[in-house]
């Protein structure tokens, strides 16, 4: 599979969400949790360049998501594409141009074909995303899942086989049943409307890794209930990784195809 794609993480986590999917004619940026400044500035390290950026898809409406987003658009005017039920989940949102999609759809951008499918979050109607590109003999394929405490049948199908894989690892479950969170928290957090802990993410993936998989980022750390080392010594078991470095943030399968590691919320990171 040649990499028609690259995936930009800028920050992932519960202070600030925002990740560009580069495509051969433009990019896409998923979420804008960070201030203009920062965003731009995270974007700038990498290399990235946001002029390219076409369309903004919002996943949904909360505040690590979206807070970003009305400064962005006064410097933007391209697409901004959302479910109803995101469009019009806070206020500031509602005076934005959505393009509305359904989280059961599909859109072009950036030269690639976009699909949804649900996510089990507790908001209006969220979604995640796979992203194609390429030619029938040669399809490069990008999934991005976070915010969800479940994955249903149209996320498998769409999250297999992907070349990058970005999928929720939030917590580990010890982690949270004895962290100090309130119980009503722990009890939201790992609920079927809340986030995928390592064990879930871990499970996910003795599906969704086929042999065209390369790389599977852990997203959206729970600063408090996981560690990167925690998160990806529990995804690397599932596929038979093995430590790649001394603090087990990175793992590799023995046959060196398949890469783990982790996206950190002060950590922007590129996969090529």
């Amino acid at each position: 599979m040649t990499p028609h794609m690259h995936l930009h993480i800028l920050a992932s986590g519960s202070k600030g969400n925002a990740t560009v999917v580069e495509g051969p004619t433009g990019s896409v940026l998923i979420d804008d949790g960070l201030s203009r400044r920062e965003l731009m500035r995270r974007a700038d390290g990498l290399g990235v360049d946001m002029d390219r950026v076409e369309c903004v898809v919002v996943t949904h409406e909360h505040a690590d998501h979206v807070s970003g987003l009305s400064v962005f658009c006064n410097h933007y005017d391209g697409r901004l594409v959302a479910t109803a039920g995101t469009a019009g989940g806070r206020s500031y949102l509602t005076a934005l141009p959505f393009e509305l999609v359904g989280a059961d759809d599909e859109f072009e951008a950036g030269g690639m074909r976009i699909r949804t499918f649900p996510t089990f979050h507790d908001v209006a109607d969220p979604f995640g995303l796979r992203f194609d590109c390429g030619s029938d003999a040669d399809v490069d394929a990008i999934g991005y899942c976070t915010d969800t405490g479940m994955l249903g049948e149209r996320a498998f199908d769409l999250l297999r086989g992907v070349r990058i894989l970005a999928l929720e690892s939030n917590h580990d479950a010890r982690m949270l049943a004895t962290g100090p969170y309130p119980a009503y928290l722990k009890e939201r957090v790992g609920g079927n409307h809340g986030h995928l802990s390592n064990d879930q993410a871990a499970d996910a993936l003795r599906t969704l890794v086929g042999p065209d998989t390369e790389t599977v980022v852990a997203m959206h750390l729970s600063q408090e209930n996981n560690r990167p080392s925690v998160a990806v010594r529990t995804l690397a078991s599932a596929v038979g990784a093995e430590a790649d470095n001394d603090t087990f943030t990175e793992a590799r399968t023995p046959d060196g195809r398949l890469t783990i590691c982790a996206a950190g919320q002060d950590k922007p990171m590129t996969i090529w």
